[in-house]
């Protein structure tokens, strides 16, 4: 196997386009499991590990803008967390200490699955990500991006180099259904995140559809039953309708995990609870 360790994101993209073939490598916590088990054998890594400009993030206004290669466990800092707090959220789900301090919110993105705790996240964040080559960068919004269960717009020989999301301006939730209560593949995932001056609520599904899934007949229904100047519901039983037009918008399959019935469920008593957390009285 040739493995490829640039120093630097412009020796990345070279190296890439060099050999589009290679599989980017960011913390290697989906690609080891793949491997070990024996359903994928690369012929060549290109290891980002080394790659300093993937590291950082910023604010830049009133918008995040993450690094590829920031960790899980650097999403959970206060500093982030302050400013994404439903990403914090989602990432302090993800596997065990040594899985969030090796993957990252890139790697998440490239890996591309449905179950994915950030994609969720960037759904309802209505996130960007850049993607770099040697021939430019592009911008695609997440919607753009995820075309498909594990498969995504970014080119074979472009690298994710950072993804970008607004910062909060008003409450957010993170919450997912798996079969135990720790380190676990999410079998139904949602994330709500209102914006109080802009008077909206957006709402991420995962695990209940080939990509990450919104919910805007739900997203313009609940609108009109928020108090926004008190910051509650009018009618705390409202959740319970707005869980069942977000579950309306899952499209779950039945698989080894659950049947499309319980994930369907799932996303309904999630919406409620995240509402309901959002909005308390």
């Amino acid at each position: 196997m040739t493995v490829l360790l640039p120093d630097s994101l412009d020796r990345a993209c070279a190296q890439l386009a060099d050999h589009p073939e290679a599989h980017v490598l960011a913390g290697g916590t989906d690609l080891m499991v793949e491997v070990n088990f024996g359903h994928r054998r690369p012929e060549a890594v290109l290891s980002l590990a080394r790659v300093p400009e993937l590291k950082g993030w910023g604010r830049d206004g009133d918008t995040l803008v993450l690094g590829a290669g920031v960790t899980y466990t650097e999403l959970c800092d206060p500093a982030i967390a302050e400013l994404a707090p439903a990403l914090a959220q989602a990432a302090r789900t993800v596997g065990s200490p040594q899985i969030r301090n090796a993957g990252t919110i890139g790697g998440n993105l490239g890996t591309g699955s449905p179950a994915g705790d950030t994609l969720p996240v960037l759904a309802a964040l209505d996130a960007t990500v850049e993607l770099v080559s040697v021939t430019g960068r592009r911008t695609l919004p997440l919607a753009e991006y995820c075309i498909g269960p594990k498969r995504t717009a970014r080119d074979a020989t472009e690298i994710i180099a950072s993804v970008s999301v607004p910062v909060a301006r008003g409450p957010q939730e993170y919450l997912k259904v798996g079969p135990r209560n720790a380190m676990v593949i999410s079998v139904a995932g949602l994330a709500a995140v209102a914006d109080i001056e802009g008077r909206r609520v957006a709402v991420g599904l995962g695990s209940v559809g080939p990509v990450p899934l919104r919910a805007p007949e739900a997203e313009a229904w609940v609108v009109d039953r928020i108090d926004w100047s008190a910051g509650r519901l009018v009618d705390p039983a409202d959740a319970t309708e707005f869980g069942s037009l977000v579950a309306a918008a899952a499209r779950p399959i039945d698989d080894h995990r659950a049947t499309a019935d319980y994930r369907r469920h799932c996303v309904s008593v999630l919406a409620r609870r995240a509402l309901t957390r959002m909005f308390a009285a």
